[in-house]
C-alpha cells in the first residue's frame, strides 16, 4: 500500500509564491498602463522604454528606461524620483507626480514594480 503525507507548508508556500507572482505580474501590468496612460503618467512623452515590446515612443528628453535596477539600487529612490523628482534635481523638468497628487502613492509603487521589471 502506497501512502504519502501531504506537507502542508510546502503547498502553502508555493501558493504563497504562485499568488505572489501573480500579484507581481498584475502590478507590473497596472504599472505599465498608468506609465502610458496620457492623464496619468505619460512617461513615454518623455522616456523611451527601449525593452518593452510594447513601448511605441522613442522619446529622449528624460533619460530611457534602461538599466532602472542599476540607477536606482533601492526602490525607494525610485520612488521617491517620482514623487518629486526636484528633492534631487531643483531644475528637473519632470512633474512631481507625487507632491503634485497628479498620481497616489498605490499609482507610484504600481509604475515602480513595472520600471523595475525592465
Amino acid at each position: 500500500m502506497f501512502s504519502f503525507r501531504i506537507n502542508r507548508k510546502a503547498i502553502l508556500a508555493y501558493l504563497v509564491v504562485s499568488l505572489s507572482t501573480r500579484a507581481i505580474a498584475g502590478n507590473v501590468d497596472d504599472g505599465r498602463a498608468l506609465a502610458y496612460d496620457y492623464e496619468k503618467g505619460n512617461c513615454l512623452a518623455c522616456h523611451a522604454a527601449p525593452t518593452d515590446e510594447l513601448a511605441v515612443t522613442r522619446a529622449n528628453i528624460g533619460p530611457p528606461f534602461v538599466n532602472v535596477r542599476q540607477r536606482f539600487p533601492e526602490r525607494g529612490l525610485l520612488f521617491e524620483q517620482i514623487w518629486d523628482a526636484r528633492r534631487s534635481n531643483p531644475n528637473t523638468i519632470m512633474p512631481p507626480f507625487g507632491a503634485h497628487k497628479i498620481l497616489s502613492t498605490t499609482e507610484i509603487n504600481l509604475i515602480v514594480d513595472y520600471l523595475l521589471s525592465l
